[in-house]
């Protein structure tokens, strides 16, 4: 595989080495060139219908969505960033921080998402001055050809290299990406956790996502219907095919029957208990999620474990009812598809119970979804659960990923700290692909005294 990769990386190099000279004017140039790329509505439109047709996942006006929504709030995070020179300065310190790039990124990118996925990684490496190169998934190796067609067309445009931006070539093997994650000098690794670990496997310093399995509380004092039509929203989103979609709803005992026929108005249908058996079967037939019901909307999905009510025919997502989590309760787990678990709970702290029993199962580190007025309650997540991002009366597969109204960062690439398993728990950005260097000049002594340091443990407990 090294006869495959070594020449790219060896290119990649050669490209990044000029284009590290430019300066930020130039860089942002390139950046705004390579978001154009994918947001250029004909451009746009040719890769979602490309990525559903090629992968057979999602939904072509949801995937057009995200390519516009997530490229657009990308540049405008960017806009203004300093990633070239001096970054900032802090006199006080005597410290003067300078961006450096990190080199040649290895960009790992999944099927679920085969044109905004790596459109993302290749803007926040090049806003650093590196180069990229793409191991896109098998299934979506043909909608990233296109994408970096058309980002090698805007490149031209403003001068810049065009080695800057590469793919492995198709086919697309485990061994060529593994090569890939070995030679370069930064890997950002997106989709299934066995990429994920074989990135942190490779010797390369490396970012990796954790699991998702997003769980969203519907507390007493919530709007039931605001609540519902957002997570209706998440949850049929491209057909689930977002980490940040929720899989689990869990509802207050005291609002349960009325959120429940509010989910159900914004198109949601419960299954009996038959149904859900049959449906399991279908689902998990040897202990795996099936991949033909992944990112399928909840017609087929029905029509696949051969469920033939008629309001099935309709629904938009379906529910069911679970009570426990862990392997003996697969639904319980990441679906990655339209089908939403509903759990009961006899107040709020039973509902802190449930998701963090959903979490010590899976998707630990990732987020959770509130919706409510109660602030003690929101504040109480964040302090007690495992999560990075605590996503308040917000359609969550929007918004944890950055949204236009809300603060944090837009991205596709969810870090979960260490209860996911990862090294970071920010939503990747431009400056996760950058080297700090930083110059320390000699300032006023600060020494404290051991008075300052010592005198209140001295008096409470002696010397």
């Amino acid at each position: 595989m090294d006869s495959i990769v070594t020449p790219l990386i060896n290119a990649a190099r050669a490209a990044q080495r000029q284009y590290e000279t430019w300066d930020q004017a130039g860089v942002d140039a390139v950046v705004t060139a390579a978001g154009w790329a994918i947001m250029q509505p004909e451009r746009n439109r040719i890769l979602a219908e490309m990525a559903v047709k090629d992968t057979g996942l999602g939904v072509v006006e949801d995937k057009i969505t995200k390519n516009h929504r997530k490229t657009l709030g990308l540049l405008r995070d960017l806009k203004g960033a300093k990633s070239v020179g001096v970054i900032a300065e802090y006199p006080e310190l005597g410290v003067v921080e300078i961006a450096r790039p990190v080199g040649v990124v290895a960009a790992i990118t999944p099927s679920t998402n085969p044109g905004a996925t790596p459109i993302n990684k290749i803007i926040n490496a090049l806003k650093g001055r590196n180069a990229v190169i793409v191991a896109p998934s098998p299934k979506g190796a043909t909608t990233c050809a296109a994408l970096l067609r058309y980002v090698g067309a805007e490149l031209e445009k403003v001068g810049a290299p065009q080695d800057l931006v590469q793919m492995l070539p198709s086919p697309i093997t485990k061994e060529a990406t593994f090569a890939l994650m070995r030679q370069s000098d930064l890997v950002v690794a997106t989709g299934s956790q066995a990429n994920v670990r074989a990135a942190y496997a490779s010797g390369t310093p490396a970012f990796g996502v954790g699991a998702g399995n997003v769980a969203s509380i519907i507390d007493g004092s919530a709007n039931l219907a605001d609540a519902a039509a957002a997570i209706a929203r998440s949850k049929t989103f491209d057909n689930a095919t977002s980490c940040s979609s929720e899989n689990s709803v869990v509802i207050i005992d005291a609002v349960y029957a009325g959120a429940l026929s509010a989910l159900a108005a914004a198109g949601g249908v419960l299954l009996a208990a038959d149904e859900k058996e049959r449906l399991q079967a279908v689902m998990w037939p040897d202990g795996k999620l099936a991949s033909k019901v992944t990112a399928q909307d909840a017609p087929r999905i029905a029509a696949i474990a051969g469920l033939e009510r008629e309001a099935l025919r309709s629904a938009r997502f379906l529910m069911v009812e679970e009570t426990g989590a862990g392997p003996d309760f697969p639904y319980s787990g990441e679906k990655l598809s339209p089908v939403l678990t509903v759990y009961r709970a006899r107040d709020f702290d039973h509902a802190c119970a449930i998701v963090a029993d959903i979490y010590a199962y899976q998707g630990a580190g990732h987020s959770v979804s509130i919706h409510s007025t109660d602030d003690a309650h929101i504040l109480r997540l964040g302090l007690e659960l495992p999560v990075s991002r605590v996503i308040v009366n917000q359609i969550h597969c929007y918004a944890t990923g950055g949204s236009f109204d809300n603060g944090l960062p837009f991205s596709l690439s969810m870090g979960c700290g260490t209860w996911g398993r990862n090294n970071f728990s920010d939503n990747m950005n431009y400056r996760h692909y950058l080297n700090i260097t930083r110059i320390s000049r000699k300032i006023a002594p600060r020494e404290p005294a051991l008075e300052d340091i010592f005198g209140e443990h001295f008096r409470k407990y002696g010397k």
